[in-house]
């Protein structure tokens, strides 16, 4: 949670980052937050320094489900974290919802979004609870001891989201993530569009030149690493052709407007439909994607099930 850092260390970093790159001077500078700490002095420092928005990990906003999921915030420090930053200043905030909790039910879910909507809240990212190995809901849940919504509850809960944010003028720009015009995520987008991105800190994953690199996890090691003025990688892979189209196919289908096949041709020098022209017809005849002249892009099905697909490479099925 870098919200927990004192404010001073992560303007510090940020000074560091903007004397050694050249940044736009409409440059999106955002910091993730755990409601739960921050302070009106704390974020009146940050907005006076740089940063210009903010990302919260709300979940839920009822108390009983927060503490399920070990959140260590109520619903009133979110609101009142949230109403602090709109009187300092901040004009572009973001909170994330989660669905499928433990005890959670579809009203729940509307009043979650009925409050995000009345905070005017600029972006919502919603997201399905995963449960992973070797955790305190994956052991509870093997013991049978954790209480899900079931399929078709949670499913129900998807829908809602995918079908009502956009009526109270969020567009879903990708398939998790929805925005009032003009407040994407660039940071988000990044990732979708195949740009570079450099991550700096211990166990940052970072991309560029059709490699990816990874830091080491230990910060002594990456301290270590950096005062001997070398790059810090602890494992280098080469992105080849085949897998870098893959991925661009992958992620860019998760963007609402989907694969630009001009910047597919001038990437890779080919058009998409020779890589896969036997594919696309298939898609399409199963209502999963819409192919045009100029893009392809999932249908509310095609989402539907990619968001399905994505979670699970998350979770490594």
């Amino acid at each position: 949670t870098p919200s927990i850092l004192p404010p001073d260390l992560i303007i510090r970093a940020l000074n560091t980052v903007k004397a050694n790159f050249a940044l736009n001077s409409d440059i999106e500078i955002t910091l993730e937050a755990n409601p739960g700490t921050v302070d009106e002095q704390k974020l009146q420092y940050l907005y006076q320094n740089g940063i210009n928005r903010l990302s919260f990990g709300v979940q839920a906003v009822q108390d009983n489900l927060l503490q399920k999921i070990g959140r260590i915030h109520t619903i009133k420090e979110a609101e009142m974290a949230i109403e602090i930053a709109q009187k300092i200043g901040f004009k572009n905030i973001s909170v994330d919802l989660m669905y499928g909790l433990p005890g959670q039910t579809l009203e729940m879910l509307k009043e979650a979004v009925s409050w995000a909507v009345n905070k005017n809240i600029q972006h919502i990212s919603i997201y399905g609870l995963q449960i992973e190995e070797n955790t305190v809901f994956g052991r509870l849940y093997d013991q049978g001891n954790l209480i899900l919504p079931s399929e078709d509850e949670s499913e129900m809960m998807y829908d809602y989201l995918t079908e009502q944010l956009p009526k109270y003028n969020y567009n879903r720009y990708e398939i998790s993530n929805f925005a009032k015009t003009g407040y994407e995520s660039r940071h988000n987008l990044a990732y979708w569009q195949d740009k570079f991105y450099l991550g700096l800190g211990a166990g940052a994953h970072g991309y560029y030149n059709q490699k990816r690199v990874q830091n080491p996890f230990d910060i002594d090691e990456y301290i270590k690493k950096c005062n001997q003025k070398i790059l810090p990688f602890i494992n280098e892979e080469i992105v080849d052709e085949k897998a870098h189209i893959e991925e661009f196919c992958f992620l860019g289908l998760r963007m609402a407007k989907g694969i630009d096949k001009e910047i597919f041709k001038q990437k890779f020098n080919t058009d998409i439909e020779s890589l896969y022209g036997e594919i696309l017809p298939n898609l399409e005849k199963d209502g999963l994607i819409i192919n045009t002249q100029k893009y392809i892009y999932l249908t509310f099905k095609g989402m539907k099930f990619g968001n399905q697909r994505s979670e699970e490479r998350r979770v490594g099925k």
